[in-house]
């Protein structure tokens, strides 16, 4: 494991920048449209509730890998031994893969329709290509020089979306056609909560090189949260308010050009640069020789491809397929962790009774779908699958006493 790495910290403020970046996003900003059929108060108190039990659960995921000094893939390695650290590594590349190429399909088209309306040029290629440069340099400066560009830019990103948050709460004119009838209060704290869980399987990328133990993993998770749910409340208000999600569209017709374009590319290059760069710390964990930054470059660029090969227009269901498979995940690695202190698995192959666990909690997660709870299916299926793990592990230890006798 990374226990003999080289430990070089980040600060609080730099984490602190980190998330914003992630958070100050897009993608956040249409998931929170996606919550228009609750309506404005509905809306924000699912917003609150999926941001709380989120935000925790990153931090509690952001703490295993300060106190170990372990990547996320590797803090996997705990609970499920070196080759099931293994299989989730590969499908956290796909799945971050996927974002990838899901930001940037969605940057290039927000930023073509914002020049379209202000030049009347469309090119959704070039835009492609132009934000894969600047995610390939934000690559190639590294985290701990990044964090000195990202003060600037996260700082004129977070100015300008409060400044369209202001704009939009001066016209509060809630539009009546939605179908209220589209969304569940219970799927909309599932939503919130999936987006937060999108990003559990990289916290601890970033928590693991923090200065402080604790310190950094609840900032990271605090400021993750609380800006994450500013721009959930965004794209709320943004449809309620409009009728639509066509952010460049508003902003352009409200005389913010250049500053939208800006919103959209540069949002678009701090919260993927995050999906690239914990892909290669994933890889480091399958081939410990493959240089971090060529891995990360190489995603960027297989990203962009098939960014302007499929159109991914909606993502929801990305959303629960991440849940899905990391929700149990954690789960356990929460329980082996904080509550049964069991030794660490990471010297042994497999740990099959933990992955037999994890296939019954996939599968929950799957099968409660169409039955979202008050709280949502992820914070259930923790539940179910930590409790599960419980009485597995006491059965086992019941066992052995009784073969001792």
């Amino acid at each position: 494991m990374s226990n003999n790495k080289k430990h070089v910290g980040i600060s609080n403020g730099g984490l602190a920048l980190v998330w914003f970046g992630a958070a100050i996003s897009i993608a956040e900003i249409l998931t929170g449209g996606f919550l228009a059929p609750l309506g404005f108060t509905k809306g924000v108190i699912t917003i609150l509730i999926g941001h709380v039990l989120g935000g925790g659960i990153l931090f509690l995921a952001g703490t295993i890998g300060s106190l170990k000094k372990v990547t996320s893939m590797e803090s996997t390695r705990l609970s499920f031994g070196l080759h099931g650290s293994f299989v989730f590594s590969l499908l956290n590349i796909l799945q971050l893969l996927g974002w990838t190429a899901i930001m940037i399909f969605q940057g290039a088209r927000l930023f073509d329709q914002a020049m379209l309306l202000l030049t009347g040029y469309s090119n959704p290629t070039l835009w492609t290509l132009l934000l894969t440069l600047f995610l390939c340099l934000w690559v190639s400066l590294g985290l701990q020089q990044l964090c000195k560009v990202n003060a600037v830019v996260v700082t004129l990103l977070l100015l300008f979306c409060l400044r369209i948050g202001y704009m939009l709460f001066k016209t509060p004119v809630v539009v009546s056609s939605i179908d209220t009838s589209a969304l569940s209060f219970g799927e909309g704290v599932e939503l919130s909560v999936a987006m937060c869980l999108s990003w559990l399987p990289l916290v601890a990328d970033y928590t693991s090189k923090a200065r402080r133990n604790h310190g950094g993993p609840a900032v990271s998770a605090v400021t993750y949260a609380l800006a994450s749910s500013f721009m959930f409340v965004l794209g709320l208000s943004l449809v309620l308010t409009t009728g639509t999600a066509d952010l460049p569209g508003m902003l352009v017709g409200a005389g913010f050009g250049l500053p939208a374009l800006f919103l959209v590319f540069f949002s678009t290059v701090t919260t993927t640069f995050l999906d690239v760069y914990s892909a290669g710390e994933s890889s480091s964990n399958l081939m410990p020789t493959m240089p971090v930054k060529l891995f990360s470059l190489g995603i960027c660029l297989v990203g962009a491809l098939l960014a302007v090969s499929i159109p991914l227009t909606r993502f929801e269901g990305f959303l629960y397929v991440i849940g899905s498979v990391f929700a149990p995940l954690y789960a356990l690695l929460f329980t082996d962790f904080f509550i049964l202190h069991r030794p660490s698995m990471a010297q042994d192959n497999w740990d099959l009774v933990n992955i037999l666990l994890w296939i019954i909690g996939v599968f929950a997660y799957q099968m409660l779908l169409p039955f979202a709870s008050f709280f949502g299916n992820t914070i259930v299926v923790m539940v179910f699958t930590g409790l599960l793990s419980l009485l597995v592990r006491w059965g086992e230890r019941t066992w052995r006493l009784i073969k001792t006798k």
